[in-house]
């Protein structure tokens, strides 16, 4: 028997966003680890700026579940959601007398992975077919071998049937 790893998590980047990592954060810590609907209703009524780069990248990783994983929007949880510091612009501001000031304009990265909870995480599956060895009553199975008898039968082991290692006395 093999676990395969089935593929429950898919994820959106919003890149080069013109905010302040502090300002975004404010708003991520607010939705980290709740429902894709409940999420949408906080992002529309918090007053923050940054609520709607945050809704418009949490709108995509949804989109890209329904695409990659066929999920329902409902069985999605945000299980994942981080804000990492971009590139800051630097541009000068003309002033008095002939000078210039440096502006710092920040941008960061949004992040957000999104896990659907209807999927399972391992699936088990054989490395073998199964219904090769469950549909036949006896457990024989037919071996090739050369020269005369090229069809010999041989008995699986079947533990279950003679009580396996722990039955001896």
């Amino acid at each position: 028997m093999v676990i395969k790893e089935n593929k429950t998590e898919v994820y959106a980047l919003g890149q080069h966003i013109s905010m302040s990592v502090h300002k975004a954060r404010r708003v991520i810590d607010q939705i980290r680890g709740r429902s894709y609907e409940e999420t949408l209703m906080i992002l529309e009524l918090m007053p923050y700026r940054a609520c709607y780069s945050i809704f418009k990248v949490v709108y995509s990783a949804a989109a890209n579940a329904s695409s990659l994983l066929g999920s329902n929007e409902a069985d999605l949880v945000i299980s994942k959601a981080e804000v990492n510091e971009g590139t800051t612009m630097k541009r000068l501001k003309l002033r008095a007398r002939g000078r210039s000031s440096r502006i710092k304009k920040p941008t960061c990265h949004i992040m957000i992975v999104m896990k659907d909870i209807s999927i399972s995480e391992y699936e088990e599956t054989f490395w073998f077919k199964p219904e090769k060895f469950f549909e036949r009553d006896s457990m024989q199975e037919l071996k090739k071998t050369k020269g005369k008898n090229r069809y010999k039968t041989r008995e699986e082991h079947d533990m279950y049937k003679n009580g396996g290692a722990w039955d001896k006395k």
